[in-house]
């Protein structure tokens, strides 16, 4: 009796534990091809356990068991992104982001919002290239980064942004971090992406490497070449951009502002880029690059 009652009670934490982990895997994926992918997989390694443990067929079994491997051995190439950061959380032990409870969200001003797209669209319009991380939460820490960069700790305004990327100064060529209201550190240096090497330069790589790992963790970027405006989010980038669209963007990306008056101080602030939108486009000298259509640019290659 009780040899079966403990037989019963180890079928049980096992099906516990196996449902826990299927559940935090489908809660964690969020893209509709990568759930069908994990589903199929899921279903493959079902079946397998069913034949070997219940059905009596060794060839079937052997055919199934290759047929797992192929596919774990395609989504280990497919998702080496993501095993790489499972083994890092691990590994690091910061089981909170793998669970899912990340630090508190993020929720960026309107005045925040308003300074960091003015900067950038400064920056687009001067062909001054940046790049700024904004950190949603995502628990970044400095041995994420290649080289963390210099501390600056100082509320986030659009002249100190413009006076980071000058092009006479040291940290120019590395990312801002921003995490909240204020900027952490200058002169950050990211990991880099491997897609599309020879298509984007090295800060647009840098943004997508960053995205990749972190989805909780958008960045800016400005191309040093053309002055082009982009926005990469979970290792995608959308380019170009106007400074309209990228506060468009940021607004809804860094969450929706509670008080009407931020809501009337975001409007106010889109009104004003599109007044310098208009202003440029009619002195041809001034012109903000960033606010070009796509047909309208030239093929850069960004640094």
């Amino acid at each position: 009796m009780n040899f079966w009652w403990f037989i019963n009670l180890r079928f049980l934490l096992d099906f516990l534990f196996a449902s826990s982990l299927g559940v935090l895997l489908f809660s964690r994926v969020k893209e509709s091809r990568t759930l069908w992918l994990l589903r199929g997989y899921l279903f493959l390694v079902a079946l397998a356990w069913f034949v070997q443990r219940f059905a009596s067929l060794p060839l079937t079994s052997q055919l199934i068991d290759a047929l797992v491997l192929a596919c774990s051995l395609s989504l280990a190439i497919l998702w080496q992104g993501e095993l790489r950061r499972l083994m890092e959380l691990l590994g690091t032990g910061r089981l909170a982001v793998l669970l899912g409870n990340p630090q508190k969200e993020f929720r960026a001003s309107s005045n925040t919002v308003a300074q960091l797209t003015e900067a950038a669209g400064r920056l687009s319009q001067n062909r001054k290239g940046a790049l700024v991380v904004v950190d949603m939460g995502s628990d970044l820490r400095p041995e994420d980064f290649l080289y963390p960069g210099v501390p600056i700790d100082a509320q986030l305004s659009t002249e100190l942004l413009l006076n980071l990327f000058a092009a006479d100064t040291p940290l120019h060529d590395g990312a801002v971090l921003v995490r909240g209201n204020r900027i952490v550190s200058a002169g950050v240096i990211l990991p880099l992406s491997r897609q599309a090497i020879s298509r984007y330069g090295t800060r647009h790589l840098a943004a997508l490497g960053i995205t990749e790992r972190f989805d909780r963790c958008i960045c800016v970027v400005v191309s040093e070449e053309s002055g082009t405006l982009s926005l990469a989010n979970q290792g995608r980038l959308e380019r170009p951009i106007t400074s309209s669209r990228l506060l468009d963007l940021l607004m809804d990306l860094l969450g929706s502002l509670a008080s009407g008056q931020s809501k009337v101080n975001s409007t106010s602030t889109s009104n004003k880029h599109s007044y310098m939108i208009g202003k440029s486009k009619a002195n041809p000298s001034k012109t903000n690059l960033g606010s070009l259509s796509p047909n309208s640019l030239n093929k850069e290659s960004s640094k």
